[in-house]
């Protein structure tokens, strides 16, 4: 009981914060221009150019009709140039009925040991399609790999967001641009919580035995992305609460546990936060065998 209190009053002081920061990140981010000193390294059929704008290429939000995925299967072994510190460029993706902002703690501390291209995507709160977002998700990937000069990126989702890059890296033939996917909180194999939301068709997909948790279930053959879900053992929003485990055959997954962790505050728990650093600082040695395939 005592340890259920202690996670209810962190999870009310998490969202506290978090209705503070929310308005900072109702619009889209701006992107960042390219470092000149980057080569273009992007090898894939060349898109149709974006609009433009008085200052430059707009940023297309996840909105509008599903668009065909960028094929880059022709993408080359590797990784492609990675910034000063190392690191590939990290991609923040945002829950249900959330913005960026959740991720302001989280970016901050990689800025702050060392990660240099971090940057996070809103999809709209409308979105009534996994698969929809995931197609536009892939668009902004496609960019953020122009933009920084990389082949490839690592990508970080909570609960909903985690979702939509496995669905991208899995189902979309992102694998070749998402080294590694953090997911946090993510329902992988369904959630039954929160029964009143239903009829929201994002809700319905995130069910245990919806059509999308049984394509997600598919054969996933030569997946090369590597798959790190934190899942809580005190997460009111997994129900039950291993359904944030990642479990396929197919896949290269590394399942984290922690405890007495709630859903809000997977996004900023100082452990999770520095299993996610470690995470994207470590590529398996079967997720470099693929790379090197």
């Amino acid at each position: 009981m005592a340890a259920t209190a202690r996670v209810t009053m962190t999870e009310v002081a998490v969202l506290a914060r978090h209705l503070l920061l929310y308005p900072t990140g109702v619009f889209q981010e701006s992107p960042a221009p390219a470092a000149a000193s980057v080569p273009r390294q992007r090898t894939a059929p060349p898109r149709t150019a974006p609009p433009t704008g008085p200052s430059g290429p707009a940023h297309t939000p996840l909105t509008g009709p599903v668009p065909t995925p960028v094929p880059v299967a022709d993408l080359p072994p590797g990784n492609g140039p990675v910034g000063a510190d190392g690191q590939l460029p990290v991609l923040l993706l945002h829950g249900f009925v959330d913005n960026r902002s959740v991720f302001t703690p989280l970016r901050r501390n990689l800025r702050r040991h060392g990660w240099r291209q971090v940057s996070a995507l809103n999809y709209s709160p409308l979105t009534s399609d996994v698969r929809h977002a995931a197609a536009l998700l892939g668009r902004h990937v496609e960019e953020l790999c122009e933009r920084t000069g990389s082949a490839r990126i690592d990508l970080v989702g909570h609960s909903l967001g985690g979702l939509i890059g496995r669905y991208y890296a899995q189902r979309l033939g992102g694998d070749v641009r998402v080294r590694t996917l953090v997911t946090l909180a993510t329902p992988h194999a369904g959630t039954r919580a929160v029964p009143f939301a239903d009829p929201h068709p994002v809700v319905r997909q995130m069910r245990p035995r919806s059509a999308l948790m049984a394509e997600l279930a598919l054969p996933a053959p030569g997946c090369r992305t590597r798959f790190v879900a934190f899942w809580s053992d005190a997460d009111p929003i997994m129900t039950p609460t291993e359904s944030a485990r990642l479990d396929h055959p197919d896949l290269i997954i590394e399942n984290v546990g922690v405890q007495g962790v709630g859903h809000l505050a997977m996004a900023v728990n100082a452990q999770v936060v520095a299993g996610v650093r470690q995470a994207l600082r470590s590529v398996s040695d079967a997720s470099e065998a693929v790379d090197a395939a």
